[in-house]
């Protein structure tokens, strides 16, 4: 069901902390069900690097949804063409907020002349990719604070 007054709007510096919340919280409560608490707590530690997490977001194309003055999602997309980050809060699961941004993402992706979009999608992401026409490239090993995670690479044509 679609979260009623849900907007997409570009990334502030003042969501920072909001968006880090909701990234290990979302990581912690979602992502769980397919990795091992020492994957999600190496993937998601409780205290984030904030610096390097706001560069990240100025140097990207960084989208927030929010409905009722609430960050409920975020995702950000490089000029290559890869989906960085795209994440739903925890308890805003299945109500299209994904969707929306992956569709503003799109439309940015298109307007800079990117050709496809590709990510490296956590096994819990994958079906929500796929679903939406991504393939799957490979699968992908990744080490975050020492802790190897799988995930998938995956791609689609614009």
């Amino acid at each position: 069901m679609p979260l009623p007054g849900l907007r997409i709007r570009d990334f502030q510096p003042a969501d920072l902390l909001e968006i880090m919340r909701l990234f290990h919280d979302t990581v912690h409560e979602i992502n769980s069900r397919d990795y091992t608490a020492e994957q999600v707590d190496a993937w998601a530690p409780k205290i984030p690097d904030e610096q390097r997490w706001l560069e990240k977001l100025r140097s990207t194309f960084a989208y927030v949804a929010e409905a009722n003055g609430q960050i409920v999602g975020f995702a950000n997309l490089e000029r290559s063409g890869r989906i960085d980050c795209l994440y739903t809060h925890h308890m805003h699961q299945g109500m299209g907020i994904a969707s929306r941004l992956l569709s503003e993402i799109e439309t940015r992706a298109r307007a800079i002349g990117a050709r496809r979009l590709f990510t490296e999608a956590s096994l819990t992401a994958r079906p929500f990719f796929q679903r939406r026409g991504f393939r799957i490239v490979r699968e992908n090993e990744v080490e975050r604070l020492g802790v190897r995670l799988r995930n998938v690479i995956m791609e689609r044509a614009l």
